[in-house]
């Protein structure tokens, strides 16, 4: 069996010299996290603040580091709120409700909110919705319309868009694609 070297800088040197380091203050502890979480990915000033609070730095601390951390733009809830309603709309097709809903649970201020969903215009949103509906109505084939109607509905339902808007769009791709909409239920949805 092979005696196993010790090199400085070993796990257990470098455990023992972290053991003797003075611990660091609220201050620089609160730095070290938020750099830390940044790094990973934007985060809203709220979403820092909870981390923080949920690692036992206090308030006030957290405050200050929180606000320096906005002073040199390292957070900047604007426009981590923009971002996020062009890549989830983008990526996922999510309507202004959904984003809205999304930036509210992140802690992002209304008016911010307001400002960044409305950079979605309701012709974009309809434009979205139509290729949402596109991509599933091969999958609906063969079902009954009225189901084919509330599986498409729901499906833009649940990422937020208005029920008048869903019924709109899915009507319109179900008369494109030869389905008679006349006499569909739209009671059921």
């Amino acid at each position: 069996m092979a005696r196993r070297t010790e090199w400085p800088g070993d796990s257990s040197d470098s455990s023992r010299a972290e053991k003797e380091l003075p611990p660091l203050d609220p201050g620089e502890q609160a730095r070290a996290i938020c750099l830390r979480l940044l790094t990973g990915m934007p985060r809203t000033r709220k979403q820092l603040a909870d981390a923080l609070h949920k690692r036992g730095i206090p308030d006030e601390v957290a405050d200050d580091v929180l606000s320096r951390f906005e002073d040199v733009g390292l957070i900047d809830d604007a426009a981590f709120a923009g971002a996020w309603v062009e890549s989830r709309h983008h990526g996922r097709g999510l309507a202004r409700r959904a984003l809205a809903r999304e930036l509210r649970t992140k802690g992002v201020d209304s008016a911010v909110i307001d400002e960044a969903v409305a950079q979605l215009d309701p012709e974009q949103e309809e434009a979205t919705a139509r290729e949402l509906v596109d991509r599933k109505l091969r999958s609906t084939r063969g079902l009954d319309r009225d189901r084919r109607l509330r599986r498409l509905a729901g499906m833009l339902a649940r990422k937020g868009y208005p029920e008048g808007l869903a019924l709109r769009v899915v009507r319109q791709a179900l008369e494109e694609e030869g389905e008679d909409t006349d006499g569909l239920d739209t009671e059921a949805f």
